[in-house]
């Protein structure tokens, strides 16, 4: 019976008919959706930013030359510029596991599991 009052009396005055307990729900259901998918998308991407990060790492590690008789590699290879980049990645790296870390602990007091 009720759920045809629903239907008859239309959406706008059953808005209008709702009790503050109703409407703090329903804002408290939307802010804390918004905020928990926005935390999960923030974890993600640290996720996928590391392992891009890691990837990159593990390509600067293919120091072969075009072709077996090629010595183009040591005529390119600089050595400074190589350990600059290696490092600076693993502090990147780091950082972000860190970061990861620390989200995924907050987001599961916050919202629980993950």
């Amino acid at each position: 019976m009720e759920t045809d009052e629903v239907k008859s009396n239309g959406a706008f005055i059953d808005s209008l008919k709702r009790n503050n307990k109703q409407i703090r729900d329903d804002r408290a259901t939307a802010i804390s959706e918004d905020a928990q998918m926005l935390y999960k998308r923030t974890i993600e991407d640290l996720d996928v930013k590391i392992k891009r990060m890691k990837r990159e790492q593990d390509n600067m590690l293919d120091l072969s030359p075009e072709n077996a008789t090629s010595l183009k590699l040591a005529s390119d290879f600089d050595a400074t510029d190589y350990v600059a980049k290696d490092v600076e990645l693993s502090f990147k790296i780091k950082n972000d596991e860190i970061k990861l870390d620390l989200a995924k602990k907050r987001y599961v007091y916050l919202f629980g599991e993950l």
